[in-house]
């Protein structure tokens, strides 16, 4: 078996391992942030869930930092208190971010982890099983049931040779990225081998397993080895310790190589993480921001290479650097040893250890400004600035740019060396407070800005509406339910957020939607890239959406689609998108008899005007009860007999 296939075996629920059936997962960890955790915590209420029922469950405040109002702070006490109560330790503001934490602290290889952020298979890294979803499954994984996903096929990624200086993990990402697209790694786990893992940190590998978010890949996987165990080590969690190999005769479906002694330094390029270029080709582009950190490019080691860049130098005057330490952990460190007066000294701003820019959530650049970031999106506007140009880079890429003030291939300076991995970490767990042990006793806070989530109904016999908005291919969960400084303090109000939902494509959608008394979205490949928000399928849900007709899904976002009552429809022929037009009236009849032929494998029939056009719902048993039950939430009540309440 390889590593993949070892880590769903132990923890298989039912189904087997053939690519493509239905299996069922335990879960053994889940982690939650604040833009998804509020969300998430009213499911799990709604459930009636008293105690979770996982080995560990954590609340992380990362994302939704700025308190220019009382929203966030409430959303704050809310799942501080809610945490408390049902057994979730919570990592308080300042702690750091979600998946650098769980990687330091909590990661175990061998084990399972479900996160309601897209970028949870990070602990990948650590020879984990760790797959990103949408919040009502993370809430039904901490009330003890499985998670269910179809059985990937699992590709291999050889690494041989090593890195040459000035070239990272960050650029191994986006060579991969380069040769897949962000289509690449759709129903498929990526698992690293070859002997050029051995030169590569956990850090390093966490950067990689990262990014294959990017790929739309299920999660990535890499062996817990010796490298896995001497950062163990250095955390003091070596106890947590376990080794994860393939075995040696072990089986892939797909097999790509890459040779490490051949990259050279890399950008994505507006707008997309799979536009892919040398450096060195696009090198004197005048820049305006440089922005380090994010989940991707904030460990201790990266810091340490961004000072030693910085050091003695100053950030050109055209310039605006801001540097976000991943956590705590690494900010204590940075202070302790001197690397964090390098980087002030040079000019940097060092901003608090959360998301902050990467999701919109401050420093948006100025109009029509190349921002070089470090971080895993530069889908367009995500910055929080329409008419930018975000660039995806390396820390080392960034810090010299930072220095040169236009793009500049980091192979022409001076090279810094790696820094080895310390004897021993400062580890300091006081910012991650245990549950309470007298959960009755606890009062759970919940400010205005926190509404009742919209609940799907079970489907009427005959499904009627217009087509609301027709879109294109890649159309993500940014585009769907923007995030940004000004909306993602209104993650538990869906009601007020429904009225910004695809406005990024159409200004007027949220009100065609509401005075057509919802209907339809029409949309190309890969529809609900990126993010795992679930607020992409509660929003159009609220607005009436009944459907979504479209090429292709997503993985997380069709599956947010099934949990939330909304149909996710694939084209048949995509000569049929061209049929399709805005305010086209669709029709399905006959429709709960069609789900359930849609899970014997047979075809969904709508009618458009007069014209039939047939399409495919692949859905499980299961899946079809969820969509009849009108959802994942009244599904779940349905099978433990409670009543709603």
């Amino acid at each position: 078996m390889n590593a993949a296939q070892k880590l769903i075996a132990s923890h298989l629920v039912s189904g087997d391992l053939t690519p493509g059936g239905e299996i069922a997962i335990r879960i053994d960890q889940t982690l939650t942030q604040d833009s998804t955790g509020t969300m998430a915590y009213l499911q799990l209420e709604a459930m009636g869930t008293d105690r979770v029922k996982t080995k560990r469950s954590v609340a992380y405040v990362d994302h939704n930092m700025l308190q220019s109002g009382f929203e966030n702070a409430d959303d704050h006490k809310y799942i501080q208190t809610v945490a408390a109560k049902h057994g979730i330790w919570f990592s308080r503001p300042g702690n750091g971010i979600c998946h650098q934490v769980q990687l330091e602290r909590f990661s175990v290889p061998g084990q399972t982890l479900l996160g309601s952020d897209s970028h949870t298979p990070t602990c990948g890294a650590a020879g984990m099983l760790a797959i990103g979803a949408g919040g009502l499954d993370v809430a039904v994984a901490m009330g003890g049931g499985a998670y269910y996903l179809a059985m990937p096929k699992i590709c291999k990624v050889e690494l041989v040779g090593q890195l040459k200086p000035m070239v990272t993990a960050k650029d191994v990402i986006l060579e991969v990225l380069r040769r897949l697209s962000v289509k690449g790694g759709v129903a498929k786990i990526m698992e690293y081998t070859g002997p050029g893992l051995a030169s590569l940190s956990v850090p390093e590998r966490a950067t990689i397993a990262n990014m294959g978010a990017e790929l739309g890949a299920t999660t990535t996987v890499f062996p817990s080895d010796e490298v896995t165990h001497a950062f163990f080590k250095a955390q003091g969690r070596e106890d947590d310790w376990s080794e994860l190999k393939a075995d040696p005769d072990a089986e892939y479906d797909e097999e790509l190589t890459i040779d490490l002694s051949a990259l050279h330094p890399l950008t994505a390029m507006p707008h997309s993480p799979d536009n892919v270029a040398r450096v060195a080709d696009k090198a004197g582009i005048k820049i305006d921001q440089v922005a380090i950190g994010s989940c991707t490019n904030s460990s201790y080691a990266d810091m340490m290479k961004v000072a030693e860049i910085l050091d003695g130098h100053t950030v050109a005057p055209n310039v605006s650097l801001v540097i976000s330490p991943g956590s705590r952990q690494v900010l204590t460190m940075l202070a302790s040893n001197g690397a964090l007066a390098k980087m002030v000294s040079a000019g940097a701003r060092v901003l608090e250890c959360a998301c902050g820019p990467c999701i919109g959530m401050g420093q948006a650049p100025a109009t029509d400004a190349v921002s070089l970031r470090t971080f895993n999106r530069n889908f367009c506007g995500r910055s929080g600035t329409a008419s930018a140009s975000v660039w995806l880079v390396s820390p080392e890429t960034a810090a010299v740019s930072a220095i040169t003030g236009v793009l500049t291939d980091p192979e022409t300076w001076t090279p810094v060396e790696k820094p080895a991995m310390p004897e021993r970490f400062m580890a300091d767990d006081s910012m991650v407070l245990a549950p309470s042990d007298d959960p009755d006793s606890v009062e759970v806070v919940r400010g205005p800005n926190i509404k009742p989530f919209p609940k799907a109904k079970a489907p009427a016999e005959t499904i009627e509406g217009k087509v609301l908005i027709k879109l294109g291919d890649n159309i993500t969960t940014d585009h769907i339910m923007p995030s940004n400084a000004k909306l993602l303090p209104y993650r538990s109000n869906v009601p007020y957020l429904s009225e910004f939902c695809l406005t990024p494509c159409d200004p007027d959608f949220p009100k065609r939607a509401q005075e057509s008394g919802g209907g339809f979205i029409v949309a190309g490949q890969n529809y609900g890239q990126g993010s795992s928000r679930e607020h992409a399928a509660l929003a159009p849900l609220y607005l009436g959406v009944k459907g979504v007709i479209a090429i292709g899904f997503a993985r997380i976002h069709r599956a947010n689609l099934i949990n939330n009552g909304i149909l996710p429809l694939c084209l048949e022929d995509e000569a049929d998108y061209a049929a399709l037009s805005l305010g086209d009236d669709i029709v399905i009849a006959n429709v709960h008899e069609q789900i359930a032929a849609a899970a014997r494998g047979e075809g969904v029939v709508l009618k458009c005007g007069e014209r039939e056009i047939k399409v495919r719902m692949t859905i499980t048993p299961r899946q079809r009860d969820i969509l009849l039950a009108g959802g994942l939430l009244n599904y779940t009540r349905e099978q433990a007999g409670k009543e709603d309440k």
